[in-house]
């Protein structure tokens, strides 16, 4: 599997976020800067997610789109887009509740051609800890099939 990273592009207020090869809990951090970076744009109107380019994502990774999902919603007023061309990664997001979050589409983004990738953002151990915490209590709050799933993770990582 490639190494997974995170592309961007952004006009008036219409950003789109590729996520491309193998992407874990390395990058939360990098999310979730771009995430509030995008959140202070006073002319933010819309996100679309690509996964066309994803080989893997992880539960932390899920839980950081599950909570722009969320911040999106509760602050601007709609659902977000997920583009997904990969049968398995669609089954993964619906497996989590993500239909219930995002609009989800089984085509090809139209993506633009300026994208670039994000740089990485080095999170210290701590704080990448607190985030992987933080995504994982979010895809509990999703559903009862979710807090299952994870509260044996979620309880050694609180207690590490």
């Amino acid at each position: 599997m490639q190494e997974g990273k995170i592309l961007a592009a952004h006009h008036d207020g219409a950003y789109v976020l590729r996520f491309e090869g193998d992407v874990r809990l390395t990058l939360c951090t990098t999310i979730d800067e771009y995430f509030q970076k995008m959140f202070d744009d006073p002319e933010f109107a819309s996100v679309w997610v690509d996964l066309c380019s994803a080989e893997g994502l992880d539960s932390t990774t899920l839980g950081m789109l599950a909570k722009l999902a969320l911040e999106v919603e509760e602050k601007f007023g709609f659902q977000p887009v997920i583009y997904c061309c990969e049968p398995g990664i669609t089954r993964l997001l619906r497996s989590m509740g993500f239909q219930r979050l995002f609009v989800l589409r089984d085509e090809l983004c139209n993506n633009p051609d300026d994208i670039d990738e994000i740089p990485v953002v080095e999170g210290s151990e701590q704080a990448v800890k607190e985030k992987v915490i933080e995504a994982h209590r979010v895809l509990m709050g999703l559903s009862e099939e979710n807090r299952a799933r994870f509260k044996d993770l979620l309880a050694v990582l609180e207690h590490s």
